[in-house]
């Protein structure tokens, strides 16, 4: 590979539209300017840090990475929905996207992709940490045996963090609230 292709190579993923990192061990090595814009950082300040500066909390980042070791181990790759933290303290929904570069080291050398998806569904509730992490598994379409199962509650604990978001999103039937999760109109 020549000087002018790795310069090229560089550029594409410095002014690419979406957010991307490329990361070890949970450390974002190099990040571009589409992803520190979303989050509201200066590329210098996000390059070097952990991930979980992008988290609402530590406890998040936590799960989140304990969640996604299984399925890195099994596909080499992970993708989901969540929520997000701006510097500025914003939370917003984001699809974000990762490939393991080397079988066996899920959280090794990867490349990671972001993307600001709360035009489409605004953030429109107080939520606690956990129902967080429970909207994005019933997002995904979980049932709450299966949520459960993942996360380590029993599914009577998280019927009760779904009954609490279906009082928070004024939503009747769990088909009603996925919808709002997700941020469309609700048509029964």
């Amino acid at each position: 590979m020549n000087a002018t292709t790795a310069i090229d190579y560089e550029s594409i993923f410095l002014h690419a539209p979406v957010g991307m990192c490329m990361s070890e061990n949970r450390i974002m090595r190099s990040c571009n300017e589409a992803l520190a814009a979303m989050f509201g950082y200066a590329r210098a300040q996000l390059d070097g840090k952990s991930f979980e500066v992008l988290y609402p909390t530590h406890d998040e980042f936590l799960r989140t990475g304990e969640r996604i070791i299984p399925i890195m181990n099994a596909k080499g790759r992970y993708s989901d929905e969540r929520i997000m933290r701006r510097s500025n303290g914003e939370l917003f929904w984001c699809h974000v996207t990762g490939h393991a570069m080397l079988p066996g080291k899920p959280l090794g050398a990867g490349i990671w992709t972001f993307e600001d998806v709360s035009e489409k569904r605004p953030v429109t509730a107080e939520l606690t940490p956990r129902e967080r992490e429970i909207a994005a598994l019933l997002v995904e379409g979980k049932t709450s045996k299966l949520i459960a199962r993942q996360i380590d509650l029993s599914p009577r604990t998280v019927e009760m963090h779904r009954a609490k978001l279906m009082r928070k999103f004024a939503a009747s039937t769990s088909s009603e609230l996925v919808h709002k999760l997700v941020g469309l109109r609700w048509q029964p």
